[in-house]
């Protein structure tokens, strides 16, 4: 599937601004649920991009940069995940496992940037030192820049590369069915890694009944035949439930134990 300069021209833009947002906009226009729909809509095929997009999603959840500690990038990822399920029909698993590398590539970019701007760290704070506001704008929308035209000439390239390559794709999955049908199996996996990695940071011991519970939910109402369709939505808000009930009765919990603090002793006459 060949795309036009437009196309081109358009995710360029959103991977510049999304490669931007990931670390100074936070509007999470970077998340691959996001890009994945855009990018579809870009080139024209909104639902591949959803599910391209969600499936990718899946695989990140438990991903967070941290300093000059990144996993693959996100954004191109994600992005590239989205180019090759459209433009050579694959399956969105198998589209996940041909994205990995060029996430990889942009973990290098991000991490190339971050050792080029620590020295120039220095230079900011004289700029700090001399009040000089202009000065830091200036270093800090540099690096946001650069960050960006990172991202949009990987994307740009790899996008130009997937659409020349798409047929050649197209015909080595179809001669190589069992090559084809291992990535996918790898890229299905990814999903669960994602989650592994969200509940070892995230869970705690006295949340384990919580987390059970909510897959017997699953289970319960997704083989009731009226409600299978929105199993997961009643979920959700079966879970937001719980957390706004769990945040109430801890804020009741901490304003008792500090009227409690407040209160004084009787001993003392206070």
């Amino acid at each position: 599937m060949d795309f036009n300069i437009i196309q081109i021209l358009l995710v360029a833009v959103f991977a510049f601004i999304a490669g931007i947002d990931q670390f100074s906009f936070l509007e999470s226009l970077y998340q691959p649920i996001v890009s994945g729909a855009v990018i579809g809509a870009i080139l024209g095929d909104l639902q591949t991009g959803l599910i391209v997009g969600g499936t990718y999603q899946l695989m990140t959840i438990g991903n967070m940069p941290v300093g000059g500690a990144q996993p693959p990038n996100a954004v191109i990822g994600g992005i590239m995940a989205v180019v090759f399920a459209i433009s050579s029909k694959l399956e969105p698993t198998a589209a996940v496992g041909l994205a990995v590398p060029f996430a990889l590539i942009g973990q290098y970019c991000v991490t190339l940037l971050f050792t080029i701007m620590s020295p120039l760290m220095s230079k900011a704070d004289q700029y700090a030192d001399n009040a000089d506001a202009r000065g830091i704008d200036k270093l800090n929308y540099g690096a946001m820049a650069a960050l960006g035209l990172f991202f949009a000439l990987v994307v740009v390239i790899g996008l130009i590369g997937g659409s020349a390559a798409g047929e050649w794709l197209s015909d080595f999955s179809t001669k190589y069915a069992w090559f084809m049908a291992g990535l996918g199996a790898a890229g299905g996996m990814m999903r669960y890694v994602g989650f592994a990695i969200l509940l070892r940071i995230m869970l705690s011991n006295d949340l384990w009944g919580i987390y059970f519970a909510g897959f017997a939910l699953a289970t319960i109402i997704g083989k009731i035949e009226g409600l299978s369709g929105s199993a997961l939505l009643i979920i959700a808000f079966i879970g937001i439930a719980v957390c706004i009930y769990d945040f109430q009765i801890n804020v009741k919990m901490k304003s008792a134990t500090a009227n409690i603090g407040m209160g004084g002793d009787d001993e003392d006459g206070i």
